[in-house]
């Protein structure tokens, strides 16, 4: 994979096309009580564990923060970990909430 980057566009159509991809936010709780992806799921310690120890390293990850640096560092992360299939969501959920659900809260 020559980049990590996945647009809002690209992954909107990958999350709607496929149930095995898995939308993962790396916020922090209050940032996830403002707004977030209803397909999301809070990266925690302990799905962090889970998914190193349990989870098929062929899995398809979106990572996604508000602007996508936190995101990013989580993905170069996990393609450290194995992750084959990992993406950022360029421009985080400040960009999905422009171009793709403009009735998410933007912060």
């Amino acid at each position: 994979m020559d980049s990590i980057e996945i647009s809002v566009q690209e992954a909107a159509a990958l999350l709607q096309s496929s149930a095995d991809v898995r939308l993962i936010d790396v916020r922090e709780d209050f940032e996830r009580e403002i707004c977030c992806i209803k397909s999301s799921q809070q990266l925690t310690e302990t799905l962090a564990e889970d998914m190193i120890q349990n989870w098929d390293r062929g899995q398809q990850i979106v990572f996604q923060c508000h602007h996508g640096g936190r995101s990013r560092a989580a993905a170069e992360y996990f393609i450290q970990q194995g992750f084959s299939q990992v993406r950022n969501l360029n421009g985080g959920i400040d960009a999905w909430s422009r171009e793709i659900d403009p009735s998410l809260a933007r912060y």
